[in-house]
């Protein structure tokens, strides 16, 4: 189980929390001028990188607010717990790069192990 710090109520088992998506996502400035695929890519399209990610979660059987955390996507850590509507701080300096995360956890082809044991 993951312990996930409330800003408001403190540290809380993870089941008390929903996921609210990618934070930090801008509303567009004027939704109806936007085309079907524009719109469709706001809705739907988020990043998805691995390492440091900005999300949006929700105390929902607590306080029941709103906040941004910041969490490694690898680890499941969280590395920063901040209020809505404040900027997102500054993690560049504790971001991983990518070539030394492919380096210390390579993937290993799915059939790896396997060479001539299916006939």
């Amino acid at each position: 189980m993951l312990l996930i710090d409330c800003p408001h109520c403190g540290p809380r088992d993870e089941t008390e929390f929903h996921y609210g998506g990618q934070a930090h996502v801008a509303y567009p400035a004027d939704p109806h001028a936007l085309s079907d695929r524009e719109w469709a890519e706001f809705l739907f399209y988020r990043d998805n990188d691995r390492g440091l990610y900005a999300e949006r979660w929700s105390h929902s059987l607590g306080c029941r607010k709103w906040f941004n955390a910041i969490r490694d996507t690898v680890t499941y850590d969280f590395t920063a717990i901040y209020p809505m509507g404040q900027a997102r701080p500054d993690t560049a300096e504790a971001a991983p790069q990518a070539s030394a995360i492919a380096e210390a956890d390579p993937q290993p082809h799915p059939t790896a192990g396997f060479e001539g044991a299916v006939r």
